[in-house]
Parts: C-alpha cells; structure tokens; sequence
C-alpha cells in the first residue's frame, strides 16, 4: 500500500487568548516553573530540575492519591496516632468520625499535617504502603526526580522533588474535578462540632485574577514553597516557586508572564476534513479522513513560522474500513521538536465490495477503457 507524506506550514491559526509583549520575570526562587496546564508546555524556568524540599506541597500528592483510590463521602475513625501530629494542624482528637472530604479539605486549606496522617492510614491500610503509593504514582506520570517518605512534608533529607516533578503532580491533580474544587474553595465548614472552620491559607484566591488556589508550604529547611494556578478565558497556567522568600508576588509575576506572552492556538480541530483516500474493493471508491482530538498549544507570536505539521497518510486503502478507524498520524513540531502526535480516522465506514459486486465492477470498469 503506497503512502504518502506532506507537509502543512502553520500559516492561518485560530487564537484563543490575548496577548502582550513582556519581559522575563526576575524571581528570588531557588528553583521554578511556569506550565500550561492542558499541553504541558514550559513556558519559563529557573533551575527547575534541581532536588529541592518541598514541605506541605506533598499534600498535592497525598490528595491526588486519595480521591484516586478513595471514596469522599468514607467515614473514618481518628486513631490516637493521628492525634498531636507536629506542625499545622486540624485538631482531630481520638474517636471522633469525619468524613475522607472534610479531612481532604482540612488537608488542603488549613494544611493539616495531622488530616495526612489519617488519610494515609486510612486509604493505605499504614503509612507505609500510602507513600508507596505516591511514589508509585511519581513514577508513573514521569515524576523521577521526586521521592517522597511521608504523606505531609515534614522535613526528611529523603523526601524532596523538582518544580518541574511538582508541575507535572499538580497537572495530573488539576484533571480531577473534586481537587480542583477543593484547592479553589476560600472557606468550607466541616461536618463536626468544633474547629470546623477551614479558611485556605492561599492568597492566590483573593490577590490574583482568576486564582485557583493550590498549595503552600514552609519549612525552615524547604523555606517558602508555593504552587499557584491561574484561569483565564478556559486556559489554565501553573506557576511553582520552590525556597523563595518573595512567594506570592514571584507566583503572580510568572502568571502574568505566561498570559501576557503566549496565545492558545487551535493547532487542529476535532473532525477536521483533511482529504479524500482511495478505497479499494469498497461500496464507496473514497473515504474521507479527519482529525482525531482538539489540539491547542500557546505559542509566542514569533513562534508561528517554526511551526510545521507532517501529516502521513496512504494514497489508498483496502475495504472493509470501519468507522473511526485509525488511518494515518498528524505530527506537530515546533522549531524541528515534536511536540504531539494525532490519530487521524476515517470519518465513515465502508464496506467491502461482495464477490459479484467486485466482479461487475471489474467488468464495468474494463467497459469503460
């Protein structure tokens, strides 16, 4: 089957955000990161692969972990060990019941070390086998720089991660809806008779357009650890600062630098019409073939030439052919690096020609010539 290789340039492309020339941020963070949330895509970075503490920034892991293999409306039972735990704290006292959402949300809002411990008692059966857990889940999304030995960030020469491994956990969280509910959330009253008051202790829902929260940690060894997410006209940004002494404002000025500098281009839409293929020994002489999935990627305006898409397809294509059938591939890559790779099918089915249909169809084509 013969195939057939071309080239598009991106000439004409739909935008989606607005856009402003600015300069790169100056930061005081040890290490960070700027991320689009929906591609991936680093937008700006200071040392962001470098092994760092990162304090209650754990807790993204931990809540990831629990509303994956958890139930929020579970029941749980607070055992004497989850009482007392050092550093903040929600005030669990010994046999009081409290729901696995009012524990994630005393977790994320009020930073409870002592809300960690009873999840991860509860969703891992010990504690033990909970950090296996997250650390089982950092290796799966690509996270290989992070190593986790508790489930709150309490110090430990053991435990630490990158900003890029943290932007990646954060990613990977933000596609829940209930985490991202939670982190977004400036208030929630607890189901118990006291100390259920959460307020968030990020100030990214109040000083920042369009904040979604996430986390913030301190320690005297991790100094102050931020993850802030911002969300304008349905593009999300992660900003992540790690041991930086100009937290928020540091956050804000990388956010502002990722909305001001790149616009979310329509690469290629869903069920975009790329041609017409050959069918051989089909009830139809041509399928035609589409664009898979919706893809979007933010790009500066000077970046728009060194973007190309190969697409690979056949000049034909053998009967029976099923509806949604994978037929070829798009490849999109920026400045000669690929950046996504895309499914394109065939937007119909097409039977294959009966044995007297084939034949009649034979004769009538030699009729013709």
């Amino acid at each position: 089957m013969k195939k057939n290789i071309f080239i598009l340039l991106l000439t004409i492309i739909l935008f989606i955000s607005s856009y402003s020339f600015g300069q790169k941020p100056n930061i005081s963070a040890q290490s960070a990161i700027l991320m689009d949330k929906e591609s991936g895509r680093i937008l700006i970075e200071y040392n962001p692969y470098i092994r760092l503490p990162m304090a209650s920034t754990t807790k993204i892991m931990t809540a990831l972990i629990a509303l994956e293999r958890g139930n929020i409306n579970d029941k749980i039972e607070i055992k004497k060990h989850y009482v007392g735990v050092e550093g903040s704290s929600i005030y669990l006292y010994e046999g009081e019941i409290i729901s696995l959402e009012d524990l994630l949300y005393g977790l994320m809002l009020r930073s409870g070390n002592d809300a960690a411990i009873a999840i991860a008692d509860y969703i891992g059966g010990n504690i033990e086998q909970f950090v296996f857990m997250m650390n089982q889940k950092a290796k799966i999304i690509g996270a290989n720089n992070t190593n986790f030995v508790n489930p709150h960030g309490l110090h430990d020469d053991n435990h630490y991660t990158t900003a890029y491994d943290l932007a990646l956990i954060t990613k990977e969280a933000m596609n829940i809806e209930k985490f991202t509910e939670i982190v977004k959330s400036k208030m929630w009253k607890a189901h118990r008779e006291k100390n259920n008051l959460f307020y968030n202790k990020n100030n990214t829902l109040w000083e920042y357009e369009g904040g979604d929260g996430v986390k913030i940690g301190y320690t005297i060894r991790a100094g102050r650890c931020l993850v802030s997410s911002a969300t304008r006209n349905g593009r999300t940004i992660i900003a992540i600062v790690l041991n930086d002494r100009n937290w928020f404002n540091d956050c804000y000025n990388l956010l502002d630098y990722g909305f001001e500098n790149f616009r979310n281009y329509v690469i290629f839409d869903r069920g975009q019409c790329l041609r017409e293929i050959a069918v051989i020994n089909g009830r139809k002489d041509f399928v035609s073939v589409v664009i898979k999935n919706l893809f979007t990627y933010p790009l500066k305006e000077e970046e728009l030439d060194k973007v190309k898409i190969y697409i690979d397809l056949p000049n034909e294509i053998l009967a029976p052919i099923e509806k949604n059938q994978v037929i070829g591939k798009a490849r999109v890559y920026l400045d000669g690096v690929l950046i996504h790779e895309e499914d394109i099918i065939s937007k119909e089915a097409v039977a294959k020609l009966g044995f007297f249909e084939s034949l009649i169809k034979t004769i009538n084509t030699k009729d013709k010539n």
